[in-house]
């Protein structure tokens, strides 16, 4: 896979769908995300309107041809004014890319763009039992900032939640 391959850009309301797609592809894997069903993409509505170019952008990653590859987004944390400068990070890949390096590339792109937003924070939060995801942000600078031991059950098993944290300034 080359990265040069790939367009990063802007998600606009017709890729809704392909993100649920996209999202709703790694419930199955208890890795990813605590949702333990399909969403819809009405569900989804409200939050992809919260995501703002100027201050919370969604990106969606194409391949040549043109198919979503993946997408990333920077999230409110908290939803008070004082955590305005922080952003958690949400990466979710099409089956067909993981493990290819598109994770990292777009983990980079989210760190490079985060000042442009006044973003100088961000946020990871991964299962303890997701290690390719911890790996990916230990890799580019993230340190473990908390855990929350046993928070989640999945499929009648307790999961941790780790919070990774990287300061940009």
């Amino acid at each position: 896979m080359r990265i040069s391959d790939f367009i990063l850009r802007l998600a606009t309301p017709a890729d809704l769908p392909g993100i649920v797609e996209i999202y709703n592809s790694t419930v199955p894997s208890r890795m990813v995300t605590a949702d333990t069903e399909p969403v819809s993409v009405a569900s989804r509505q409200a939050w992809f309107d919260a995501h703002q170019p100027a201050r919370r952008p969604l990106w969606v990653c194409e391949d040549a041809e043109g198919r979503m590859a993946g997408w990333l987004s920077y999230s409110d944390f908290y939803g008070r004014p004082a955590y305005g400068a922080t952003a958690e990070l949400s990466i979710y890949l099409h089956a067909d890319r993981r493990g290819q390096g598109l994770g990292r590339y777009l983990l980079e792109q989210a760190i490079a763009h985060a000042p442009k937003v006044g973003v100088t924070t961000l946020l990871g939060f991964i299962f303890g039992h997701n290690t390719p995801s911890l790996a990916l942000f230990e890799r580019h600078g993230f340190a473990r900032w908390g855990d929350l031991p046993r928070v989640a059950v999945l499929d009648g098993v307790e999961r941790d939640l780790v919070i990774v944290g990287r300061r940009l300034d």
